[in-house]
Order: C-alpha cells, then structure tokens, then sequence
C-alpha cells in the first residue's frame, strides 16, 4: 500500500512538473516581450506626473517588471531558485516604493516610514529565508 502510494505521489509530481515547464522557448520569449512592452507603457504613464510623484511610479513600474520577468522564468523553467527569486522580486519592488513613498513626508514621519519599510523588508527576507526550497 505504502509503495503504491508512493508511486502515485512521484506520478502527479512528473506530471505537474511536465505541465508546469509546458511553455515553449517561443511562448517565453513572447511573454518577456510582453512585459518589456508593459513596462515602457507603465513608465510613459508616469512621464505625466510630477516630483516623488513620478519616482514611486517609476520605482513601482520597474519592481512589477522585475517581479513579472521573475515570475515568467519560474514558469518557463520552474526550479526552487527561481521560486525564491520570484519572493525576492516581490519584497524589493514592495521596500523600494515604500521607501520612495516615505520622501513625500517630514522629519519623524518620514523617519518612522523608513523604519517601516526597512521592518517590512526585513520580514519579507526572513519568511524567504524560512522557506523550504
């Protein structure tokens, strides 16, 4: 019983891994042109605007693009790495705008903004860290 539920379990995760790396080599680089495209959109959009106004929505469109080209490669070749990759995208997109949102406040404001970011940057890092891979 035990060798034929282990049999099953090695199955699935063949199959789940041959589904999950079913994109081919022209759909990648499809989808990365995709998001190289999305990215000189997002960033003309925030041409509009105006002092930190512009650099958060720079700093957010860069940290969506990173996290996205991240994201395509774990699905495109899936690993452990590029799973942690993906998380590591996503906490430094989060800190670098909430570190550029904080430059619109004050003194102890600010201050206590940057130590937010920092706390949450931190944390993101620790539970990547924590994460079995």
């Amino acid at each position: 019983m035990k060798k034929h539920l282990l049999m099953l379990a090695i199955a699935s995760t063949c199959f789940v891994a041959g589904q999950a790396s079913a994109m081919t080599q022209d759909e990648y680089k499809v989808a990365k042109e995709k998001i190289e495209a999305d990215y000189k959109v997002a960033k003309a959009k925030c041409d509009t605007l105006k002092d930190n106004a512009k650099d958060v929505c720079e700093k957010e469109a860069k940290g969506q693009e990173n996290v996205a080209k991240a994201e395509l490669e774990q699905q495109y070749k899936p690993s452990p790495a590029h799973a942690r990759n993906v998380a590591e995208e996503k906490v430094k997109a989060n800190y670098e705008v909430a570190k550029e949102k904080c430059d619109d406040l004050k003194s102890d404001a600010k201050s206590a903004c940057e130590k937010q970011a920092k706390a949450d940057e931190a944390k993101g890092k620790a539970e990547i860290k924590a994460m079995k891979m």
